[in-house]
């Protein structure tokens, strides 16, 4: 599948099915998700956040204490780290706090800058609902 924002390949999760058959998409490059099935729709992609508001706060037992991590995509830090368990917790990864990891903060902000403004708007990336 071809990321809508950016024009690259998307990488297939491998979740196991749901009765609703959902398949999650996401792009390396933008980060951007595409859902494909599902109960309500028949293609979802959420929209651009920015970068405040899209990140949580990764949950690990071997991470270094007094650093903040943001969970990324394929299970791992934004930096790089992969430790078992590793899960985003309930709380949002703030970049602009002390203690938020610099490397982290950085491929953030490259995230982001990998987003046109034209795919900023709210409404910029189209879902499909399901036809009753």
């Amino acid at each position: 599948m071809e990321c809508d924002v950016c024009g690259r390949s998307m990488w297939r999760w491998p979740v196991p099915p749901t009765a609703w058959e959902e398949e999650i998409w996401s792009c390396s490059w933008c980060h951007a998700a595409t859902h494909v099935g599902g109960e309500w729709f028949e293609i979802s992609r959420p929209p651009y956040l920015p970068l405040g508001m899209r990140w949580e706060k990764v949950v690990a037992d071997g991470l270094a204490p007094g650093v903040s991590h943001a969970f990324g995509i394929f299970d791992k830090t934004l930096c790089g780290i992969q430790e078992a368990g590793m899960s985003p917790s309930d709380y949002s990864w703030l970049p602009e706090r002390e203690d938020a990891c610099g490397a982290c903060r950085e491929a953030a902000s490259l995230i982001d800058s990998r987003w046109p403004r034209s795919m900023r708007s709210e409404d910029a990336r189209g879902s499909v609902a399901r036809r009753l």
